[in-house]
């Protein structure tokens, strides 16, 4: 079996300072195997995010990851204040696609085998050795099968329709599977090949494919490559995220964080509550970080 590095990749933005500290102190505590951990953050959150930055983390600005046709346009011009990206070969896009563009984007930036995604809303509880993304030479993905179909809310088919479109996968072919979730691993060469495969089918650049429409999900983009392109070839599924996610309001209670820690499964390491649902941080530092997680 060759030998593998990984990486941690997590993407951020100023709003998320707090909660993404929090991750990183929980990554510092918890995890081994990984070479280096991977801020990608918007140059103007730069100087603050430098703050988290040490000697197995470092900093990432959309101008290293980014086509050059791809540009913010500066907040007092934007509607209501939003970050908005524009170019000639896309939609206009907003922070959350820009994210995913950048997700994808690292893999041509870095040259480590395997990738961990880590949203700045989460945090590891148990250890982790990042040598368990690995099952031999193949790695670990997540896929709920038929997943998409049963989200009652939400824009998964929109999501499997945009990947397979971008991908050029036939509609027989086509899976509606769902691939979206925390703590996801990913192969670099895997995602160079969706990369060039979308710049074969459609003979322009990759963001350009991706930003032709506002709907779309790089999970599920991956996820169709490995599936409808390679036939699962490099690639180990499994039904179970290794990080269990409270994804909508209201805030959960001191005591249902605790019951989060408490329930996990074997093999999974972490949990999450996306950042638009009104908690404090400190309140999930303390469940993550304090007596209660020790306890766990």
């Amino acid at each position: 079996m060759t030998a593998r590095t990984n990486a941690i990749v997590t993407p951020s933005h100023a709003p998320d300072f707090e909660r993404c500290a929090i991750l990183c102190e929980s990554i510092d505590r918890y995890v081994t195997g990984y070479s280096m951990h991977y801020l990608l953050v918007d140059t103007i959150d730069a100087p603050l995010f430098r703050r988290l930055e040490g000697p197995r983390r470092r900093i990432i600005t959309e101008t290293e990851l980014l086509p050059w046709w791809l540009r913010r346009v500066p907040s007092p011009l934007s509607p209501g204040g939003r970050r908005v990206w524009i170019g000639p070969r896309t939609l206009p896009l907003v922070g959350w696609h820009v994210q995913q563009i950048k997700r994808i984007a690292i893999a041509g930036l870095i040259d480590d085998d395997g990738l961990l995604y880590c949203d700045s809303d989460t945090a590891f509880v148990r250890p982790y050795d990042l040598a368990d993304m690995w099952v031999g030479d193949a790695m670990r993905f997540y896929r709920h099968d038929h997943g998409a179909r049963e989200v009652r809310a939400g824009d998964h088919m929109d999501w499997v329709a945009h990947a397979a479109d971008a991908l050029g996968i036939e509609k027989s072919l086509r899976q509606d599977h769902d691939y979206v979730g925390q703590f996801t691993a990913w192969k670099r060469s895997t995602i160079l090949g969706m990369c060039a495969r979308m710049e074969q089918v459609h003979g322009r650049h990759w963001v350009a494919v991706i930003g032709r429409k506002r709907k779309f999900s790089e999970c599920m983009l991956y996820g169709a490559y490995v599936d409808g392109v390679l036939g699962g070839a490099g690639h180990h599924a499994v039904d179970r995220l290794t990080c269990e996610v409270r994804w909508f309001d209201p805030a959960p209670s001191d005591a249902e964080l605790d019951a989060m820690i408490a329930g996990l499964k074997p093999g999974q390491v972490g949990i999450g509550v996306q950042s638009f649902v009104d908690m404090a941080p400190e309140r999930f530092r303390a469940a993550v970080l304090g007596r209660r997680a020790a306890a766990a």
